[in-house]
């Protein structure tokens, strides 16, 4: 193992928990911030356990608490938080940064690297991407994931640091498929057409994965939302590792099989989504570029239509 660290993962939904729980497994010092009481309480109680395609496993020496202290200060913050909630938290880091430490968020869609580089220095922030888990919450200090592929990480600023190499290294610890990318853009971008193509889709229609995929009309329809982002991407000149976009988004789909995305899941507890950053993006930027985003518009009326009926 690696030297340990001292980490803070704001933000333990189903993925943050999986990283809690494994990185806390590998010996590093973990406290789990979140605002849900009954979570915060079952971790202190009994710890954490995850339901994965490798089996259970269960961390117990995580600490939780509802709130970032504001006078301790961590070698990595980890923000796993839903996108709206990225700007607050990076707010609530910059209290305790020091100089050595990093921030690492993972968010689905677009926009978190601008939201954190709000309150804290560029050259401390890593952009991750994770790819391919199909997780979800099963309760209280109980989640579940389908599959683990791989998480990608690059710095916002610059393209060698010794602390991204450190950083890395302690998420293999926790037995992480890890990537480090200098082109930030693409990775971001290439997540970001998996999201289009599956997070809107699967929640207007009401389907996982698989479902979706086995549905001609809606898929074509998923396809649709993803050719409008990836035309965006293009224009703006993102660096694709591959030609064929529709074989890509839907080899992933194939992967995660009946998972279900997680604004599928946000909606089906009555919360507001992401879709602001996912679908939402592609039709901002479409309306920048004067570019037509028809099929991203509709999933987006429909999602935030229904938001609208939300308690």
């Amino acid at each position: 193992m690696n030297t340990p660290l001292k980490i803070a993962i704001i933000g333990t939904g189903a993925m943050g928990s999986i990283y809690a729980a494994r990185l806390s497994n590998a010996g590093h010092s973990v406290c789990a911030v979140d605002l849900w009481a009954d979570h915060v309480d079952a971790m202190n109680a009994g710890g954490l356990t995850i339901d994965g395609p490798e089996g259970r496993l269960q961390a117990t020496n995580i600490r939780a608490i509802r709130e970032l202290p504001s006078d301790e200060p961590f070698e990595l913050y980890v923000i796993a938080t839903k996108s709206f909630a990225v700007r607050k938290s990076a707010e609530a880091i910059a209290k305790t940064l020091t100089p050595d430490a990093m921030v690492l968020t993972i968010q689905n869609g677009l926009g978190a690297g601008d939201d954190v580089a709000a309150s804290i220095p560029k050259s401390q922030i890593i952009l991750g991407v994770a790819e391919g888990f199909g997780a979800s919450m099963i309760g209280p200090a109980h989640a579940a994931h389908t599959s683990m592929k791989q998480i990608r990480l690059g710095l916002m600023q610059g393209a060698h640091d010794h602390r991204l190499s450190c950083v890395a290294d302690a998420w293999r610890d926790g037995g992480f498929h890890i990537e480090i990318y200098d082109d930030i853009a693409q990775l971001i971008w290439e997540k970001l057409l998996c999201n289009v193509t599956l997070s809107g889709p699967c929640t207007a229609f009401g389907r996982n994965v698989a479902e979706l995929r086995a549905q001609a009309a809606e898929w074509n329809i998923a396809l649709s939302c993803m050719k409008e982002a990836y035309a965006i991407g293009t224009r703006l000149g993102i660096n694709f590792s591959f030609d064929d976009p529709i074989r890509y988004v839907t080899e992933f789909a194939d992967r995660v099989g009946t998972a279900k995305p997680s604004m599928l899941q946000d909606h089906e507890a009555q919360r507001t989504s992401e879709i602001g950053t996912i679908n939402g993006a592609i039709l901002k930027l479409g309306n920048e570029l004067n570019m037509p985003t028809p099929y991203n518009e509709t999933i987006c009326a429909v999602i935030r239509a229904r938001e609208a009926q939300f308690d």
